[in-house]
């Protein structure tokens, strides 16, 4: 497989040793030789991590009893545990609030879809990019998740659902460029053919624009999407909505997008919150029409979701329909996304604040 230059980094470690479900197969044959097991018990370990997604030691049957115990004593395995599942009325999306080993939580959300079933995961506990619109970073940013936290999102939900995850999206909480190693070897192990093998195609990571870590990540030459947030047609108004901004001009920004295409030939796609009275103005379409009319990209519209600590409301219809119309009227391929799961607090970060803030949801 190419790219994933990338090494699990200090923190991808527990209790003072390297978290085995952040391994690839042949760092867990390193250890397992270490242990004085013949290799071919690595690989049956591996599968019981990767596919059979066991949950402990004790499920692995076909490996030494005494073998299991070592394992127990020098690696713990990183399991999440479910505290909460909501699921909607509405269109049968599903929010999963999970405990992390420390105790933080983090949310995901499974929307299925007649193509697959598709997972949102989070990369952090918590966020420090600020974007005035989103919940997830009103706390600020706790820590990075590892390689093994961001698996075991999907892992928990096929286990929960028994259905097969085909889509994932890295696009909860958290900036996953933000945490850059560990995302390179979620996405090593994800679409590892040992493991459950997700197609590079069918996962996006979206960022809100870490010039440096795009480029980085466009050497990688993947074949996975890059989404931007870019949520403004312009340096100013971007500001406004996104603390990133006043680091990284937008040019730049869009700059690193053209070059993410260039080294990859992947098409870019541009998520933009539709906010009333704010971005989304007849103007605003021109502007961002004009900005990126030379881009091999994708817009993805989004009605903003309310959230209790901001006074952003979406735009009304008609305005998202103009915006959309104007847009292609560019010759720029646009969509309008479908709102999803909004009666169980779909929007990254509500689910996992109304947690911890106390004001527990309803278990469905």
């Amino acid at each position: 497989m190419s790219g994933f230059l990338g090494k699990p980094n200090s923190e991808s470690r527990v209790g003072g040793n390297m978290d085995l479900k952040s391994m690839t197969l042949a760092e867990v044959t390193q250890a397992v030789a270490c242990m004085g097991e013949k290799p071919f018990r690595a690989r049956q370990l591996y599968q019981w991590l990767h596919q059979k997604l066991a949950t402990d030691y004790d499920e692995m049957t076909n490996l030494p009893k005494d073998f299991r115990e070592r394992l127990k004593e020098q690696y713990p395995l990183t399991v999440l545990t479910l505290a909460e599942r909501l699921v909607s009325k509405q269109d049968g999306t599903e929010k999963y609030l999970f405990a992390l080993p420390d105790g933080n939580v983090i949310e995901s959300v499974l929307m299925r879809y007649r193509h697959g079933n598709s997972v949102c995961i989070s990369s952090q506990a918590g966020c420090r990019m600020g974007c005035r619109f989103c919940a997830s970073t009103l706390g600020g940013l706790i820590r990075n998740l590892l390689p093994s936290e961001m698996l075991e999102q999907v892992y928990r939900i096929q286990n929960v659902t028994g259905e097969r995850v085909s889509h994932l999206v890295v696009m909860g909480t958290g900036e996953p460029l933000d945490n850059y190693e560990n995302l390179l070897r979620f996405l090593e192990l994800l679409t590892d053919e040992n493991g459950l093998h997700i197609s590079q195609r069918n996962v996006t990571v979206s960022t809100c624009g870490l010039v440096e870590k795009i480029r980085s990540l466009a050497h990688e030459k993947l074949q996975i999407t890059l989404a931007l947030s870019l949520h403004a047609p312009t340096q100013e108004k971007r500001k406004k909505l996104m603390p990133v901004a006043y680091k990284y001009e937008l040019e730049e920004v869009l700059d690193a997008c053209r070059y993410y295409f260039r080294q990859t030939g992947r098409r870019v796609t541009f998520e933009y919150s539709l906010v009333r009275g704010v971005n989304d103005t007849e103007e605003d379409a021109e502007q961002l029409g004009g900005l990126i009319k030379d881009m091999n990209c994708h817009v993805n519209l989004i009605p903003v979701n309310p959230i209790a600590e901001r006074d952003y409301v979406p735009s009304k219809e008609g305005r998202i329909a103009a915006f959309k119309n104007k847009l292609e009227k560019n010759r720029i391929n646009v969509t309008i996304r479908r709102e999803m799961g909004r009666d169980i607090q779909g929007a990254c970060g509500q689910l996992r604040r109304s947690y911890l803030s106390g004001n527990n949801g309803t278990q469905l």
